[in-house]
């Protein structure tokens, strides 16, 4: 029975028993994160042995004979660019290798757009507006980003397919303010969505009213699944090589990082983009820096040598991820399924489950779970301006806390959906 088709009488005995609940682990005077998408440190772990790659006796030197511990080499060794070629599936010519943060790239992507304009066209900085869109509920940081620099940002709801394509192209066909749209198309922020084949072919058949429109393709979650199986892995079409098919070679830029593979402070990002767009990133580039650190560079390539350990080492990561994505779910089923009062992603891979509670209960529910000590994403986060219109969605992150702590802060935020979901319906029955 939903808490819609009970009584009065019976929500207020349930409330009454959940909040005894409630109050009991309120007094275990807890401390459960479940805040951020960050590995655990078993995750971690994996990697350790990457900080024993190189050593004082090591050869220093690329396949070219660069020695990478001087200056030089911009655009990434040669053995990187392969290998995070083969992760991003694009060809090496077709990308640059930065530091260790693909936002910070994206936040450059902007940066140079917003003052030096975009392959020669109109700096966003003198214009009086530009707009970009936002898949929601999707990336606060992405929105951050957009937000720094002033863009007028418009939603654009998610559907398990992709962003809603029919908004996406009335948007961008028409309206030339509209600069660009982020994009997770791959196990997405935070619903766990992979894009269809038709919403790839959609985007890359888009014909933008401005010259210097461009997708913003964060494949954050390439190759990040929770099962081992084919058929539970999702697999998207490359958007490079579909746009190169539509005739649009220079509307995306493809983001993607190890971020999530080995150190997230201490990995490899890079750019995949056409030849176009790639020479206006050089230009700054230039002028920016003499080179990236190319001993982690070298020190990623001799660790991994290629995609398939790569992917072996992704099951590792899985082999720790899965259960608690598990755990989540089923006590989510379990303390919740039924009742009416939300729904949730269940995805093959990335790093969250997005919850929807009953509208104007997500804030709520977060408060009070953070009175219970456990840290939610702010809600309205996944929201641009931090707005979430319908105030319903929140971000759960199962990936950081240990198992025991994580089915521990799944327990109490059920408990708090809940108490929250009955006051607001009997709120509304009054």
């Amino acid at each position: 029975m939903t808490y819609q088709e009970m009584t009065k009488e019976e929500l207020l005995e349930e409330r009454q028993s959940l909040q005894k609940e409630y109050d009991a682990w309120k007094r275990k005077n807890l401390s459960l994160n479940m805040a951020r998408g960050k590995p655990s440190k078993a995750q971690l772990d994996l990697s350790n042995q990457l900080m024993d790659v190189l050593n004082s006796n090591s050869y220093f030197n690329d396949q070219t004979g660069t020695d990478c511990r001087n200056y030089g080499v911009g655009e990434g060794i040669p053995e990187a660019k392969a290998l995070m070629g083969e992760m991003s599936e694009v060809s090496p010519d077709d990308m640059i290798i930065f530091g260790n943060s693909s936002l910070n790239i994206m936040f450059d992507s902007i940066a140079r757009s917003y003052a030096k304009g975009v392959c020669g066209s109109t700096p966003w900085c003198k214009l009086d507006k530009w707009k970009f869109l936002c898949p929601v509920p999707g990336y606060d940081r992405h929105f951050r980003v957009t937000e720094f620099f002033g863009a007028e940002m418009i939603n654009i709801p998610m559907t398990p397919d992709g962003p809603d394509m029919d908004m996406v192209e009335d948007y961008v066909n028409n309206d030339p303010a509209v600069k660009g749209i982020w994009c997770v198309p791959k196990y997405s922020n935070p619903q766990g969505y992979s894009y269809s084949d038709e919403t790839v072919r959609r985007f890359a058949n888009l014909t933008p009213a401005a010259c210097d429109f461009r997708i913003y393709w964060d494949n954050a979650y390439s190759i990040h699944h929770l099962y081992d199986e084919p058929e539970k892995q999702d697999v998207i079409l490359e958007i490079l090589d579909e746009c190169r098919k539509a005739g649009h070679p220079d509307m995306v830029y493809k983001f993607i990082s190890t971020s999530k593979v080995t150190f997230p402070g201490s990995g490899l990002a890079a750019l995949a983009a056409s030849k176009r767009n790639l020479d206006d990133v050089r230009k700054y580039m230039s002028a920016q820096t003499i080179g990236h650190d190319k001993l982690n560079q070298l020190r990623h390539v001799r660790f991994f040598g290629n995609l398939t350990n790569m992917k072996q080492h992704m099951r590792k990561h899985a082999a720790i991820l899965r259960p608690k994505f598990e755990a989540v779910w089923e006590i989510f089923d379990k303390k919740l399924g039924g009742l009416g009062v939300g729904e949730w992603t269940k995805p093959n891979g990335g790093y969250f489950v997005s919850f929807d509670a009953l509208p104007g209960c997500a804030k709520k529910i977060v408060a009070m779970c953070g009175d219970c000590g456990v840290t939610l994403t702010p809600a309205g986060a996944t929201y641009p301006y931090g707005r979430d219109p319908e105030d319903k969605n929140i971000r759960i992150a199962p990936s950081y806390p240990p198992l025991d702590e994580l089915k521990e802060a799944a327990e109490i935020f059920t408990i708090c959906v809940r108490i929250v979901s009955i006051d607001k319906i009997l709120d509304k029955a009054e």
